[in-house]
């Protein structure tokens, strides 16, 4: 009986087919964002829902099989792991909401780094020049002030501007592409 071998394909091809599936992937995906983000919108809801359902039943078994972890330890994680599990369960009922408490959760965030920003920059601990630690600080909590005043248009922002930036990595990543023969 003979065996029958099948052709190794090369690094190089390897390496095209993974550069050229990434960058259809970008694009494909920029596309989706900017033709239906509705669509998109609702799909990063959803899986925002899955995450903290998932991180949820992640605490509670933590909590129940940990015998490492004190008992006041188990405790607190296993209510933080039904909290976040609750969490979970109502923003997947509420996927729209959840958008905007996601969009909430980033402009607190944006704040809170931007204070720690222009405080580094007024106090010199900070690697950026001062001044330029002080500029960014502001526009951060700026930012951060703009998504607690429009939620929703942040959202609608965030999408856009991601796929923008995702058909331009797409773009990008083809220029990478490695020659078809390495000569």
């Amino acid at each position: 009986m003979s065996a029958i071998s099948t052709p190794t394909p090369s690094p190089v091809v390897l390496e095209r087919g993974f550069v050229l599936a990434s960058a259809i992937t970008a694009i494909v995906m920029g596309v989706i964002a900017l033709f239906w983000p509705g669509v998109t919108l609702l799909t990063v809801a959803l899986l925002f829902g899955a995450y903290l359902i998932v991180a949820g039943v992640f605490r509670l078994v933590l909590a129940i099989t940990s015998t490492a972890l004190g008992t006041g330890a188990r405790w607190f994680i296993g209510i933080l792991g039904v909290l976040v599990l609750v969490a979970g369960v109502i923003a997947l009922a509420n996927p729209a909401e959840s958008l905007v408490v996601l969009a909430l959760v980033i402009g607190i965030g944006w704040i809170v780094d931007g204070i720690a920003s222009v405080v580094a920059g007024f106090t010199g601990r900070t690697a950026l020049p001062r001044w330029l630690a002080v500029v960014t600080g502001v526009v951060s909590v700026i930012g951060g002030i703009v998504i607690f005043t429009l939620p929703g248009l942040a959202i609608a922002t965030f999408v856009l501007i991601g796929g923008w930036i995702l058909i331009a990595i797409g773009v990008a990543t083809l220029f990478s592409l490695p020659p078809k023969s390495a000569a």
